[in-house]
């Protein structure tokens, strides 16, 4: 549970499935052991490693939150939750995830997993169940000796109701069904990000055919303001 690794581990989960991550969270921790090597990255490289991960905005945010590390808190991360949702990307959720696995504290936090074990014993036959419903709940029964423990009790179970009895946290207010990713943005930003990131460099005009033309430009726009890319004479590269 080294705080570096919770880290990392927390920004991968975010919106993506366990199975996802665990491959690429073993490679990207070879590859960069700790806040200094990470710091110290060519975002190109950073990117490469998270190819299939999606949300590709997210490796520029762990990237830039290790420099901030590096050069505020002297490579070590922060132990609360307002220094560390002060990092580029992290919520308040991502930041109680952080604070619970890193530092073992009490910190009091949501998400769908935590979701489903709350909705299936408090709110039965409820629907559009509030988060400011649950956390109350998560709060008063957190085991405050030893919360990490629980919390990891509370995420296998439930992972195991998912899987016997449905996603309860589909009930919640906060869930929201994703798009086909075929058809969505998001894999279009994601093609955009590997050409570039592979080629080092990548005119516009041969981006353009990696979708409809005026998609494209949008995405594209999208992503240089982002600061993931920059364009310079309709040539793009990735926005170190």
């Amino acid at each position: 549970c080294s705080p570096y690794a919770v880290f990392v581990s927390e920004v991968m989960l975010q919106q993506t499935q366990v199975e996802r991550v665990i491959p690429k969270f073993s490679a990207f921790i070879a590859r960069f052991p700790g806040f200094r090597e990470l710091a110290a990255a060519n975002l190109g490289d950073v990117y490469a490693l998270w190819q299939g991960l999606g949300y590709n905005r997210r490796a520029k945010w762990l990237r830039d939150a290790a420099v901030q590390i590096m050069e505020r808190h002297g490579g070590e991360l922060p132990d609360t939750i307002e220094d560390i949702t002060a990092l580029p990307g992290i919520g308040k959720n991502t930041a109680g995830a952080i604070c619970a696995y890193a530092f073992n504290a009490p910190a009091v936090y949501i998400e769908t997993n935590i979701r489903t074990v709350f909705i299936r014993h408090f709110f039965p036959g409820r629907d559009d169940v509030a988060d400011s419903e649950i956390l109350p709940l998560v709060e008063c029964t957190l085991d405050r000796k030893n919360p990490r423990v629980w919390y990891w009790a509370l995420m296998d179970y439930g992972t195991m109701l998912k899987k016997t009895e449905g996603n309860h946290s589909r009930k919640s207010r906060a869930h929201r069904a994703q798009s086909p990713f075929a058809a969505s943005d998001r894999r279009i930003r994601g093609l955009l990000l590997k050409r570039i990131g592979e080629q080092k460099s990548s005119p516009k005009r041969e981006l353009l055919n990696l979708g409809e033309s005026r998609r494209v430009e949008r995405l594209l726009a999208d992503l240089e303001r982002e600061g993931l890319v920059r364009e310079e004479h309709g040539v793009y590269r990735i926005g170190d």
